[in-house]
């Protein structure tokens, strides 16, 4: 999301990159697989597990969750979205 805007202009978001401080509420820059690998997108944490995270991942539908990886840029698998 760097180098995004207007020089000087800062990123609107402030990412979450540490898997072990993860909680509910974190804003994350995740991932996903398949066409859609390389472009970056940003959720918010709706739940924090032992080895996966569950990502809110579109704020037009409150039912639309991910599940990712617990590492510091989540990973969705294409087939989930």
């Amino acid at each position: 999301m760097q180098g995004m805007g207007e020089e000087g202009e800062a990123c609107p978001f402030e990412f979450n990159f540490d898997p072990a401080t993860f909680k509910v509420g974190d804003i994350v820059s995740y991932r996903v697989t398949g066409s859609l690998e390389g472009f970056p997108f940003v959720g918010t944490l709706l739940e924090v597990h032992e080895d996966h995270v569950m990502i809110a991942g579109d704020p037009k539908d409150p039912e639309a969750k991910y599940r990712g990886t617990r590492e510091s840029r989540p990973l969705v698998d294409y087939a989930a979205i």
